[in-house]
């Protein structure tokens, strides 16, 4: 699984699981809630090996943030019955909170990457160190 996949996974369950905590079940066997949670802990599982990031040290944090968070996610599983209660405590999980915000930053940084890459690469199509580079080639407009 690609690394946007898994933050897509991730972050859907958690959405999916906001809005089965307001139901107020009280006994529900969670067919379709389980489904997203198994999404979200295949995802978490090899997470940090998953992620481009050049930051080891960085790596070591969602490594162990998504470990925390898988434990979690695996308990709720482990339950015959899941209630709205049992999901509303998962969602305020600090575990699974300081993953989702490790995720936002990994999806940023990947988007600025993504963005540089695109960058440079168009400035190698034009032939130019960079696009000041551009600027400099250009004569005033003395009119």
């Amino acid at each position: 699984m690609e690394i946007d996949e898994r933050i897509d996974a991730i972050e859907e369950c958690y959405e999916y699981q906001l809005a089965f905590a307001a139901k107020g079940i009280d006994n529900a066997q969670g067919g379709e809630l389980r489904h997203y949670l198994v999404r979200a802990a295949d995802a978490m599982t090899g997470l940090a090996e998953a992620c481009p990031m050049p930051s080891e040290a960085f790596r070591k944090v969602l490594a162990r943030d998504a470990e925390d968070s898988l434990a979690a996610v695996q308990l709720v599983l482990m339950q015959p019955v899941i209630s709205s209660q049992l999901i509303d405590n998962l969602n305020a999980s600090m575990h699974l909170r300081a993953l989702l915000t490790d995720l936002f930053l990994v999806d940023e940084v990947l988007k600025l990457q993504a963005r540089s890459a695109s960058k440079d690469a168009s400035e190698v199509a034009l032939g130019v160190d960079s696009a000041d580079s551009l600027l400099e080639t250009v004569p005033p407009d003395n009119n």
